[in-house]
């Protein structure tokens, strides 16, 4: 089964529903889907889209070095666990996963506090982003559209 291109399927569809959350519209096609309404009629529009960038804390020297041998430490396990497969005996095998781990953390450590001088104190804050929706609309293809308003009332 081919999925049509989603600019076009926004052009042959129409809202049947908006809620506040994501969650109630996904739940709103769920219910369609219980009542047996061809569901790959409908699509999930998130509507007036921002980008929110969240302040998690300052990023300190000691911090830029701690996320950086963290970081490190755990692309170290994942070499020193793939020597450790070729290395023969398993006390040797330990000693090339700690190693590994070690030489990660350090190289990641330095890496970290390289990178934080460099930036000359420009971004230093850590923080993440998301994508969120003020709204989201639950369209159906115009065909289906007044039975799943039907639907959705009733079953409301």
């Amino acid at each position: 089964m081919s999925t049509p291109p989603l600019n076009r399927t926004l052009l042959t569809t129409e809202p049947i529903a908006t809620y506040a959350g994501y969650e109630d519209a996904q739940a709103a096609v769920d219910r369609l889907s219980d009542l047996h309404f061809p569901v790959e009629h409908s699509v999930i529009v998130g509507v007036d889209l921002r980008m929110v960038e969240q302040v998690l804390g300052r990023l300190t020297t000691l911090r830029a070095v701690g996320m950086g041998a963290g970081s490190g430490a755990w692309f170290g396990l994942l070499i020193g666990l793939f020597f450790a497969i070729f290395t023969p005996g398993s006390l040797s095998s330990v000693g090339v996963i700690l190693a590994g781990l070690l030489w990660g953390a350090v190289a990641g450590a330095l890496f970290g506090l390289v990178t934080h001088a460099m930036s000359g104190g420009r971004r230093d804050f850590v923080s993440k982003s998301a994508l969120v929706a003020a709204t989201y609309e639950v369209r159906v293809e115009t065909g289906h559209a007044a039975r799943a308003r039907e639907l959705l009332e009733r079953g409301a």
